[in-house]
């Protein structure tokens, strides 16, 4: 009896760089593109997979069949725009970065986004911003998967450079206000463009300010460590009076 002939590998050919697009990777595109702009428009809840799938030209059965249902299509909108950002990060915690190199690979994708001009990022902004105010479980998620590590690793570095070996609340809160230096240039554009337009649309806007945000960084990594270092003679002297103010409450109590 003849054998079986063999099984077709189901595994498919690898892209190389001269090979279009799979076909199905158009698809999957074009469903994450139409749904970033449909949940936020209208939210998940009130976004339609029917609708989702009409706009983007797809079978009623393609979300199942890309991102198995309605909340893995909504997690890799979430996903892909942020890990676009982070994928650019390139390596800011190195050790031997110096502080100005490390923190301007941070800041630069992100003021990169105030001059992106494309409709999907004006998209992903305007559901980021509706996330802000009411945070899914989705969105909970992917900041914990993604985002979360990514903080901790620039509040180790700011640790480092601050003389500590883990970050404290100052350290996080210092994380925190470098980064908005440069988020808020994508999430106000519109209204920095109103009140000094000039900041936006002057030659070379977008390495000129991302100049001063390293250099307004540094300022404040500086002011940090000013700030520790005017505080540790202070704590050094009530850990030297506590002894005597013990004993001297002790010999009240036996006198």
């Amino acid at each position: 009896m003849p054998g079986k002939p063999p099984r077709a590998s189901a595994r498919r050919p690898a892209r190389t760089p001269d090979r279009p697009p799979e076909r199905g990777a158009i698809a999957r595109e074009h469903l994450i593109a139409h749904a970033t702009r449909i949940f936020a428009a209208k939210g998940y809840a009130a976004a339609s997979t029917r609708e989702i799938c009409q706009a983007a030209g797809a079978n009623v059965a393609a979300i199942h069949y890309y991102f198995g249902d309605k909340e893995g299509l909504y997690r890799a909108v979430l996903t892909r725009p942020i890990s676009a950002i982070t994928d650019q990060f390139g390596g800011f915690a190195d050790p031997a970065l110096p502080f100005a190199q490390a923190i301007r690979r941070v800041l630069q994708p992100f003021v990169a986004m105030a001059f992106d001009t494309d409709a999907d990022a004006r998209q992903v902004q305007r559901l980021h911003l509706r996330e802000a105010l009411e945070p899914s479980p989705v969105f909970r998620d992917v900041i914990a998967r993604i985002v979360v590590p990514q903080h901790n690793a620039l509040a180790g570095l700011l640790a480092r450079h601050c003389g500590l070996t883990r970050p404290d609340a100052g350290i996080h809160q210092l994380a925190f206000a470098l980064v908005a230096l440069a988020n808020d240039y994508c999430v106000s554009r519109e209204f920095i463009s109103l009140l000094a337009p000039k900041v936006l649309s002057r030659a070379d806007a977008e390495s000129r300010i991302v100049d001063r945000l390293v250099g307004y960084s540094v300022a404040l990594l500086e002011h940090e460590i000013a700030q520790r270092r005017a505080a540790s003679p202070a704590k050094t002297a009530r850990k030297r009076a506590a002894p005597r103010t013990a004993r001297a409450g002790a010999a009240d109590r036996q006198g």
